[in-house]
Parts: structure tokens; C-alpha cells; sequence
């Protein structure tokens, strides 16, 4: 076992050894003939005797700890002699949005505080995660959504000013590589409120600086990257997303997730042509470089704080599941590894371009390993689930029909889904 996972076992393992005799013990062998494999749902003679729980949190219900803690129960109710002999370890993931920084306390990270800007301007508490000089900076947890009171939006004026000063937060703890997870804002001003924070200038005409938002880019006049803390250029940020939109057009941050942060049709429009002019500002400031990170994967993740840190903090985007399955040491956690259950709160077509499931049913599968999937809602069918590597689904809406209900819940119905689940893999 790794430092990046839990462990519990209900007795004794078996031994290496022991693992490999079950394995000759359970296909006969012919020189001329090579043996059919079968799954253990399909009657294989030995049945897993170790399971890797890696599935990201049931949004609005469950976090990914507790995901891994209910089907952890439920998997020692449904398997034989109350799970004897079964090691079942739990690795939480994410995708780089909420719950990253979770994500990777639960894998040993050193989990930090420090006191930020919010998305209204009041100042919030914000979490990362430190090991070493390796920091998970989550934007969500100083500029996310859920900071907004109920009901509450503020499309044009919200800020990611507080996702600067968190970075910032973690370079003064030593962090020298940075993970920075984006993905639940609140915010559209494309990351110019953090570039703030970090020693950026941005002005209007009569050299004053613009307000908060996105909206207000409308009035940039000038932009200055010159004072960003010079601490940057010596740090390796890893942009990590789940999404690939540019920055503006019609795939752009506002018009796919500006109605998601309560902007209408009007202020979508106003979003986009603020953004593009501040593209044009930026070139003029740093060349031609800035219209190229405009257009570039994952410019336009959670409101275009994804241009922010390439066309400012030199940041590399790879897609958030990998990174924080790197991270997390997932690759690891695979050793020994008999059958890994993955999941989300909501199995669908997003959950195909770069969620967690999807990424930690590619990396297990590579490893020949079967997946299963616990989820709140199915909305894939067996193909769409096959071809993404998953064998098997178990949604909680199988066992309560009502959504409202799935999501109150959710704690005991994940445990019988897991129960049945057991049923079909581990008897």
C-alpha cells in the first residue's frame, strides 16, 4: 500500500504466493489451446481479493470520501462471511474541481488555510493542499459558486481575485510545483482579478484600475504583467481541467457557462466582447502569444480563468483527471488491484470528455483490471459505458426512483447499491 490510499481488511490477505496459486488453480492450462478468461460476474473461480474504491464525490450530496466510505460498507455487507480475506482499499479523486483539494488531503496531503478575496469581495476561507514543494490550489474554494449566497448571481462583477492571493498563499509556503484545479466558479473575468492579485496592472483610460468582473474589462485600456511575483517564473503550474472550450466564441466561458453563474442572454453577449477586448489589450502588452492562448485548450475553463494562468502564469493544461490521478498516486494504488470501483454523482455524455470516471476507468482497464461504476443517475447506455471501459453501473436510481430523495439519501442507498453490487463481483 501507498501513502496515496486507505486501507482496511477485514482479516488476513492473502499471501503472494497464495494469490498465485488461486490464479493457476483457477484456468487449466493446454499446450495447444490458451484458456478462456472470464470475469468474476461471469462465474471465474476466484473472486477479487483486493478492490480499489476511486470514485470522485456525488455532487450536492456526497463528498468523494464519503462516497468511498458508504460503498467501503456496503461492499462488507454484500460479500461473503462479512468480506473476509477482502483488502479494500479507498483513493478519493477528482477532476480538478470541487473537491480536488479533498481529493488530495485524503491521498497525504498537508491540508492549508489562508484568508481570501471572495467572488462578492467579502473575504472567504480557502483551503490548498501542500506535500513538499507540490501544492493543490483549487479555484473554487476562493472563487466558486459556492460562495454565492442562495439564489444570489453576479455575472459581470465577480471576481477571481481571491484565486490569486491563494496561489499566492501557497508560493509563500514553498510550493514550487502547483497544481491548479479549475472548474466551479462563479466567476467571467477571465482571469484578470487573479493576475491582479499577483502583481498584474490593469487600467482604464485615465490610469485608474478597472472594477472587478468581467463586465468591467469592457473599459481596459492598458495591461501590465510586468510586477507579477516574480516567484512564478521559478514554478511549474500545471493547469488542470476538464474542459477544453476557448476563451470567447460560441464555445467560449460565457456563452457555455455564463447562463450556469446567472448571466442572461444580454450579459453573455457583454461577457464575450469584454473578454475579446481584453485579448486585444493583451496583445499589445505581451504580443501576439495572448490571441494564441486565447484559442488554446482549456482557455475558457471556469469562466476563462484558464486563459489567466497560460497567457500569465506560463501554465501547461493537460486534463484535470490525469493530473490528479499523477498526483494522487493512483498509479500505485493499482498494484495488486483485482477490481476498481469508480463513479460520480451523475454517469452521462459529460462524464465521457474528461470526468473522473472516464479517466479511472482508462487507467485501470490499461492495466487489464475490471471497473464498475456507483452512480446517483445513469444517463449512458451499456455501449457508451463499455466503451469507456466500465462494466457495470449501479445508480442509485434504481433503488429510489425520486431524484429528491436520491439526493437526501444518498448515504444509505449507495451502501445497498454497493451491497448489490458485491453480489454480482466479489461471491
Amino acid at each position: 500500500m501507498t501513502d496515496a490510499s486507505t486501507e482496511t481488511s477485514g482479516a488476513t490477505g492473502a499471501s503472494r504466493a497464495e494469490a498465485a496459486a488461486d490464479a493457476e488453480t483457477a484456468t487449466e492450462t493446454d499446450t495447444d489451446t490458451k484458456p478462456e478468461t472470464k470475469t468474476w460476474a461471469e462465474g471465474q473461480a476466484t473472486r477479487p481479493k483486493r478492490v480499489l474504491i476511486a470514485a470522485d464525490k456525488f455532487k450536492g450530496s456526497l463528498t468523494a470520501v464519503e462516497v468511498a466510505e458508504r460503498v467501503t460498507a456496503g461492499l462488507r455487507r454484500g460479500a461473503p462471511h462479512g468480506g473476509e480475506g477482502l483488502r479494500i482499499a479507498a483513493l478519493p479523486v477528482a477532476d480538478g474541481g470541487d473537491g480536488t483539494v479533498d481529493a488530495a488531503v485524503a491521498a497525504g496531503f498537508e491540508r492549508r488555510e489562508a484568508q481570501v478575496t471572495g467572488p462578492l469581495g467579502a473575504p472567504v476561507t480557502a483551503a490548498y493542499a501542500l506535500r513538499g514543494t507540490t501544492a493543490v490550489v483549487e479555484m473554487a474554494e476562493a472563487s466558486g459558486l459556492r460562495h454565492l449566497p442562495a439564489g444570489v448571481f453576479a455575472p459581470l462583477t465577480a471576481t477571481t481575485y481571491g484565486s490569486g492571493e491563494l496561489l499566492r498563499a501557497a508560493l509563500d509556503a514553498g510550493a514550487r510545483t502547483i497544481v491548479f484545479g479549475v472548474g466551479g466558479s462563479a466567476t467571467t473575468d477571465g482571469g484578470a482579478g487573479m493576475l491582479s492579485a499577483l502583481g498584474a496592472r490593469f487600467l482604464r483610460e485615465d490610469g485608474t484600475p478597472v472594477a472587478p468582473g468581467g463586465g468591467p474589462l469592457r473599459d481596459l485600456a492598458t495591461a501590465d504583467l510586468s510586477g507579477l511575483d516574480p516567484r512564478l517564473a521559478d514554478t511549474e503550474t500545471v493547469l488542470a481541467s476538464d474542459v477544453d472550450n476557448p476563451l470567447t466564441g460560441p464555445k467560449g466561458a460565457a456563452a457555455v457557462y455564463g447562463p450556469q453563474k446567472g448571466a442572461g442572454e444580454d450579459d453573455v453577449a457583454a461577457l464575450d466582447a469584454a473578454l475579446a477586448h481584453y485579448v486585444r489589450v493583451l496583445e499589445r502588452a505581451v504580443g501576439a502569444s495572448a490571441a494564441e492562448d486565447a484559442l488554446a485548450p482549456g482557455a475558457g475553463a471556469a469562466g476563462g480563468i484558464g486563459f489567466g494562468a497560460l497567457v500569465g502564469l506560463g501554465a501547461a493544461f493537460r486534463p484535470g483527471i490525469e493530473v490528479m490521478l499523477d498526483v494522487l498516486g493512483f498509479p500505485a494504488a493499482l498494484e495488486g488491484t483485482d477490481l476498481v470501483i469508480t463513479g460520480e454523482g451523475s454517469l452521462d455524455e459529460q462524464t465521457l470528455h474528461g470526468k473522473a470516471p472516464a479517466g479511472v476507468a482508462a487507467a485501470a482497464r490499461a492495466r487489464g483490471i475490471e471497473v464498475v461504476a456507483v452512480c446517483g443517475r445513469l444517463a449512458l447506455a451499456p455501449v457508451a459505458l463499455g466503451n469507456a471501459g466500465i462494466r457495470r453501473a449501479y445508480p442509485l436510481t434504481d433503488l429510489e426512483p425520486d431524484p429528491a430523495r436520491c439526493i437526501a439519501e444518498a448515504g444509505p442507498l449507495l451502501e445497498r447499491a454497493a451491497e448489490r453490487l458485491a453480489a454480482d463481483f466479489l461471491t
